[in-house]
């Protein structure tokens, strides 16, 4: 290799950073647009070197969420085509991201990738954070994908440059409808992987570069959540549900997943050794989260029934937000009905792969709707003049937060009447179905006392 060929081009080395002080913020607002999203876990270090490693289900959005997790400026390393795409390499090179070479894509670039270890081993050593995806894809899969040893390796070359080992720190996306918007996302950040005892151990150990992949592989999975099948999901969420009702559990996001993380694992294990009992639990709790989405009532919901001058206390300041937000919103949903409608369209074509559909309802929806928005404002600067562009420029962003503010309380409310009147209605129907409960979650922590005991 010469020194040439491993040099990364004018193109992919990134000139001016503009978007890096700022992603963080910028991030953390797109996502929050998009899902109603939360970080919930561990908090990850403020200052100094880290490297923060995350599962990729959602292609060019998952950067967005680590940046809004992390809340500092991270570097990114992108796959090398990304640089030269023509709809984000600008967003790629402007974000201070890092190119790596997959065989692939191109496999005479893979020479360069050692220029690639040494500008990630001068960032750590600098004091930067640096991310990245240690699966090397974005894939649909409900589990993680078998890891590749490239942040081992950089993580052994930083810390024997550095003299000393950094913080490397999962970061976990739990998303329950990637495509859909306002859903729930969350990023769960975990502790750090312990790694001390590795070092000074070069990038070339091959026994050192597998443990440490090891160990980074099972901190990540214990922030994300890993089935057999996606079609286990809505009975792992009513199980889980059901059982932290009964014992009165943690609600937390992060608590939430662990145990369904551990219903999973019991679920794969009870699937090869007794199926016929498997099979009966997992059509009772179906059958039971079958009733609950019909009354529209969650199982953590059975056992309260609010009173009628507390159903109507909230409902007073339900009509109250709507009345003085509702003509707002309205506003809101005519003049930005075009961009959504073309941002659906857009990323509603059916030859776009599942996990890249929901980057281009957030990428392609950003373009749209500031372009929108622009337009809008010039049409009013020519006609009535300049006031009328600043206040369009200051104004529509406002009413959209409206808007969906509006949106989702309006959602909420409509579940929650439902939710009142299913439990108000059938009362008969609610005390079978609490005691349905009580008798799933007896079983569940059967089977998580036995699978502690044979573990």
């Amino acid at each position: 290799m010469t020194e040439v060929e491993g040099r990364l081009t004018d193109t992919e080395r990134p000139k001016r950073t503009w978007l890096l002080p700022v992603l963080s913020g910028v991030a953390s607002a797109a996502v929050r647009s998009f899902y109603r999203f939360r970080v919930e876990g561990a908090q990850p270090p403020a200052e100094g070197p880290v490297l923060f490693v995350g599962n990729h289900p959602n292609s060019l959005v998952d950067p967005a969420f680590v940046a809004a997790a992390a809340d500092r400026p991270v570097r990114f390393l992108a796959k090398a085509p990304l640089f030269t795409d023509n709809l984000v390499g600008w967003l790629i090179r402007a974000s201070g991201s890092i190119p790596v070479y997959r065989r692939q894509d191109d496999p005479g670039l893979m020479v360069r990738n050692r220029s690639v270890f040494e500008a990630v081993h001068q960032a750590l050593g600098e004091g930067s954070a640096v991310g990245i995806f240690p699966e090397g894809i974005s894939h649909s899969a409900p589990s993680l994908a078998e890891l590749r040893t490239g942040a081992a390796r950089i993580a052994l070359g930083a810390a024997g440059r550095m003299n000393r080992t950094f913080p490397i720190v999962p970061i976990g996306m739990v998303l329950r409808e990637k495509q859909r918007f306002r859903s729930e996302a969350y990023a769960l950040v975990g502790e750090s992987v312990m790694w001390e005892d590795l070092q000074g151990r070069p990038e070339d150990d091959t026994e050192a570069v597998r443990e440490l992949t090891d160990r980074i592989d099972a901190a990540l999975r214990a922030v994300t959540l890993n089935l057999e099948q996606w079609e286990d999901l809505p009975v792992l969420e009513c199980a889980e549900a059901l059982y932290a009702a009964e014992l009165d559990l943690a609600s937390a996001p992060g608590d939430r997943v662990r145990r369904m993380r551990q219903m999973s694992e019991t679920l794969s294990r009870l699937r090869r050794s007794d199926s016929d009992r498997v099979g009966r639990l997992y059509g009772a709790v179906e059958s039971f989260a079958d009733t609950l989405s019909e009354l529209g009532v969650g199982a953590a919901e059975l056992g309260t029934v609010p009173r009628l001058r507390t159903a109507s206390a909230w409902a007073v300041r339900r009509f109250a937000l709507f009345l003085v937000g509702g003509p707002l919103a309205v506003v809101g949903a005519v003049v930005l009905f075009v961009p959504y409608r073309l941002t659906r369209r857009i990323a509603g074509k059916p030859d776009l792969d599942a996990d890249v559909r929901a980057t281009w309802k957030i990428l392609g929806g950003a373009v749209l709707y500031l372009a929108w928005v622009l337009v809008i404002a010039i049409v009013l600067g020519v006609a009535f003049g300049r006031l009328w562009t600043v206040a369009a420029l200051l104004g529509i962003p406002m009413i959209a937060v409206v808007t969906y503010y509006v949106r989702d309380k309006w959602v909420d409310a409509r579940a929650d009447v439902r939710r009142y009147v299913s439990l108000r209605r059938r009362t008969d129907l609610r005390v079978w179905l609490l005691e349905r409960r009580a008798e799933l979650a007896e079983s569940l922590e059967r089977l998580r006392v036995e699978a502690e005991s044979e573990s």
